[in-house]
C-alpha cells in the first residue's frame, strides 16, 4: 500500500488549504450573523456570503472535487481525494463552498453513475453547477431503518407512472431554500429476493402530494439553511422515467453509493477532530490555572497525546479504505467502510469532548464551534447506520474470513 499523494493531489490541498485559511474561515462569523435565526424552515435564506464563496471557489478551479471524472469533475481516485475532504472537515460551511456537500454530492455520483441522458441533463447539471441542491429520503420514523429491508414507503409501478406513498425522515438538506427534488427510495415488488424489492425515484418537491410536515432539530439546533425533515408522500404520481436505472435496482445502487460516500464522511470528520484538537492546544497553553499552564494540569497532556495517536491511526484506517476501494471493489473493502465508520466518528467525538472540557463554559457555547463539532461526530454514529450495524458487519465478515484461513490450512 502507498499512501503517498500525487503531484497533483499536493498541489490542490496546497491550494485549497490557503483558500481555506483565506477565504473560508474568516466568513464563518459572517455566514452565521446572515442565517434567519428561525425555526421555520419558510424563513430561511442562502447566506449571501456563501455564494460569494462558491463563485470564487469555482473561479479558482476548487469545485466538484470529489467526482472521480474527468468529464464533470477532476477524476481523483478516492484515495487522491481524502486528504481534501479532510480538509474542507475544518469547517462546517467548506464543503458546500466546494460544491462537495453531503447529500448533493452522493446524489450526484449516483446520477453521474446511473441516471439516464434525460435525468443527467435535468437534474445532475444543475447540481453540478451548484445551482440548486436535493436531499435523499431513506429513513423512516416507524421502522427500524438500520435493516434497510424493513422500509414500508412504497414506489409502485402503475403502467407508465410510478406511485409513492409513504413517509420519511431525517431527509438531509430539505430545508435549504435552493432544495429542488430528492431522490425517494421506496418498495416496489415485496415478492421478490429482499435486495430486489426497492427502487429509488427521483421526486421533486413541488409534485403533487410531497409534504414537508417538520424539520427536525438536532441537539436542540435546526442546522440551517439546510435542515433534517420529516415528509410525507401521498399518491404521488411521477412519469415512469423518473425510476433510476429501473424498478428493483435501489439496493445496487445504494451499494455504489455508500462506499466513497463513507470515506467521504470520515475524512470530514478526521478534520473536524484536527480543529478541535488544534483548539484544545491553543487554550491549553495560553490559560492558566493554579500557577500552570493547563496542558501541565492533571492529566491533560496524556489526553493530548492519546489524541494525537488516535487520530493517526484512524487516518490510516481511512486511507487504506480510499486505497483499497481504488485498487479493488466496493465488496473487497466492506468490512474496511464499516471499521471507519465506527471508528472515526467515536475519535472526533472524543477530540470534541476533551476540547470543550478544556475550554470550560466557553466550549459549550457558540464563541467556539466546539458544540457544533461535538454534535456533528454524535450524529455520524447514526447516520449510514449505527455503531452496532457496522461492528455486526466486521464481525460476520471477520468470522468468515477466519473459516476461509482455517479451510485453506
Amino acid at each position: 500500500m502507498d499512501f503517498t499523494p500525487s503531484e497533483r493531489t499536493q498541489a490542490l490541498t496546497e491550494r485549497l488549504d490557503r483558500f481555506m485559511r483565506e477565504e473560508v474561515i474568516p466568513a464563518e462569523s459572517t455566514y452565521a450573523s446572515q442565517l434567519a435565526g428561525s425555526a421555520d424552515h419558510r424563513q430561511w435564506r442562502q447566506p449571501p456570503v456563501m455564494e460569494q464563496l462558491k463563485a470564487k471557489a469555482r473561479a479558482a478551479g476548487l469545485w466538484n472535487l470529489f467526482l472521480p471524472d474527468l468529464e464533470d469533475g477532476p477524476g481523483l481516485s478516492n484515495l487522491d481525494y481524502a486528504p481534501l475532504a479532510e480538509i474542507m472537515g475544518h469547517s462546517f460551511i467548506a464543503p458546500e463552498v466546494f460544491n462537495c456537500n453531503a447529500p448533493d454530492s452522493g446524489n450526484m455520483e449516483v446520477l453521474h453513475r446511473y441516471g439516464s441522458p434525460q435525468q443527467r441533463e435535468r437534474w445532475l447539471t444543475p447540481l453540478l453547477q451548484g445551482q440548486i441542491r436535493s436531499g435523499f429520503a431513506m429513513t423512516e420514523p416507524d421502522v427500524a431503518s438500520s435493516d434497510a429491508t424493513n422500509m414500508q414507503a412504497t414506489a409502485r409501478v402503475d403502467g407508465n407512472e410510478v406511485v409513492l406513498d409513504g413517509r420519511k425522515w431525517w431527509t438531509t438538506g430539505l430545508g435549504h431554500p435552493h432544495c429542488r427534488f430528492v431522490i425517494f427510495m421506496g418498495l416496489s415488488d415485496p415478492q421478490a429476493e429482499p435486495h430486489r424489492r426497492h427502487s429509488m425515484v427521483i421526486c421533486p418537491l413541488d409534485a403533487p402530494g410531497v409534504r414537508i410536515e417538520r424539520m427536525l432539530p438536532v441537539f436542540h439546533d435546526y442546522d440551517e439553511p439546510s435542515g433534517h425533515g420529516e415528509m410525507s408522500f401521498q399518491q404521488v404520481r411521477l412519469p415512469l422515467d423518473h425510476v433510476i436505472l429501473g424498478p428493483g435496482r435501489g439496493f445496487e445502487i445504494a451499494q455504489g453509493r455508500l462506499g466513497p460516500g463513507r470515506v467521504h464522511h470520515c475524512m470530514r470528520a478526521l478534520g473536524a477532530a484536527e480543529r478541535a484538537l488544534s483548539l484544545l492546544c491553543q487554550r491549553a497553553q495560553s490559560r492558566v490555572a493554579f500557577g500552570k499552564p493547563l496542558l501541565q494540569l492533571g492529566g491533560n497532556a496524556d489526553i493530548v497525546a492519546n489524541l494525537r495517536m488516535a487520530i493517526e491511526q484512524a487516518r490510516l484506517l481511512t486511507l487504506k479504505t480510499a486505497w483499497t476501494l481504488d485498487t479493488q471493489d466496493n465488496k473487497a473493502a466492506l468490512s474496511l467502510i464499516s471499521q471507519i465508520k465506527v471508528v472515526v466518528p467515536a475519535v472526533a467525538q472524543q477530540a470534541a469532548d476533551a476540547a470543550i472540557q478544556i475550554h470550560g463554559g466557553a466550549g459549550l457555547t457558540d464563541d467556539f464551534p466546539l458544540a457544533q463539532l461535538f454534535a456533528y461526530a454524535r450524529v455520524l454514529r447514526l447516520a449510514d447506520g449505527p455503531d452496532e450495524v457496522h461492528r455486526a458487519v466486521v464481525a460476520k465478515l471477520e468470522a468468515k474470513a477466519q473459516l476461509a484461513r482455517e479451510a485453506r490450512a
